[in-house]
């Protein structure tokens, strides 16, 4: 791994402000180590899709997630398909060739090749939204949500996830952002603006953000487990195995469709031993960021992000 690219991984994750890609890191935000996401910013197209050498490790790995677990990681409902075949068409016909063209090679309007995979998909989208959602999941490396705004609210109508954090996504399938969101402290103060912050989004103005987290187990697969929601259900201050603890990171972009006016929600993770934070100087940092999830604007953070169990144990290890 490229130790600059480390550093900034690291303070981007200390003070959740900072831009990341496997090209640069930039301090776009004041520090705000008391949250664990940060502020929304403007993006840009080119972004929409990042690709660095861990692609070919993390794709193996998801075509295996995605045979061993094709419930749980990817759905669609009825108002999801045309959406999906949007971005099926976008992604393969459009963006990854244009973007990435010596990884992804048009051949004529039928076919896509996907070089590094040694694989090959028609352009045009499959009749079976599953299908189209599987070859998403197979090609590229964000996972992928579509959401439709209905007089309900914003609604969640296909994803393909590979990589979920702490929460079964297809239990997310057909359920508005309230909902969806329902076991997050303090969701309910600002659903609303979230509600019409996701109604303006522009076609063309893409915005990001970074979220992050530390899990105590390596795996990028992990529907379940990551997050506490009863405060009295959960062992508290529990021994955790550094060498298994992992900072994990979420770039999180949000996107509109030009056709079908749903909106994109992908996110890439980026996975890093604790470890290698500290070995970087940069322990009692991140030690400060963690434990400020109990002095942010939603103190339940804490117990939800499941530093409750994992807190004292990491942050005694980053500052030793």
């Amino acid at each position: 791994m490229d130790v600059i690219f480390l550093v900034c991984i690291s303070l981007a994750l200390a003070i959740s402000g900072y831009y990341l890609s496997q090209r640069s890191c930039v301090n776009r935000s004041q520090p705000r180590s008391h949250d664990n996401v940060s502020t929304l910013e403007s993006d840009t197209p080119s972004e929409l899709i990042i690709i660095d050498t861990n692609y070919p490790s993390r794709i193996a790995q998801r075509r295996e997630i995605i045979a061993r677990h094709p419930t749980t990681v990817h759905g669609c409902v009825p108002e999801g398909v045309e959406p999906v075949r949007e971005l099926y068409e976008f992604l393969l016909a459009s963006y990854l060739p244009a973007r990435y063209p010596t990884m992804f090679t048009l051949q004529g309007n039928k076919a896509v090749v996907n070089t590094a995979m040694g694989s090959s998909h028609p352009v045009i989208p499959p009749a079976d939204p599953l299908q189209a959602l599987r070859t998403l999941g197979e090609t590229v490396e964000d996972d992928l949500f579509l959401v439709v705004e209905t007089p309900g609210g914003h609604r969640l109508v296909a994803f393909a996830c590979c990589f979920p954090s702490g929460f079964d996504p297809s239990s997310k399938l057909g359920r508005v952002l309230a909902e969806i969101h329902e076991p997050v402290p303090g969701y309910e103060k600002i659903g609303g603006s979230m509600e019409r912050f996701f109604a303006r989004l522009e076609v063309g103005k893409s915005v990001k953000r970074i979220n992050w987290s530390v899990t105590a187990q390596e795996e990028l697969f992990n529907p379940v487990g990551s997050h506490a929601e009863d405060p009295e259900a959960v062992e508290r201050d529990q021994d955790v195995d550094i060498e298994k603890a992992r900072v994990r990171m979420e770039l999180q972009t949000l996107t509109r469709l030009p056709r079908t006016k749903a909106i994109l929600f992908s996110f890439k993770t980026y996975l890093y031993p604790v470890r290698d934070i500290k070995e970087e100087g940069l322990g009692p940092q991140f030690a400060d960021a963690i434990e400020g999830l109990r002095r942010g604007n939603a103190p339940g953070m804490w117990t939800y992000k499941g530093a409750v169990r994992w807190g004292k144990s990491v942050c005694e290890y980053l500052r030793s």
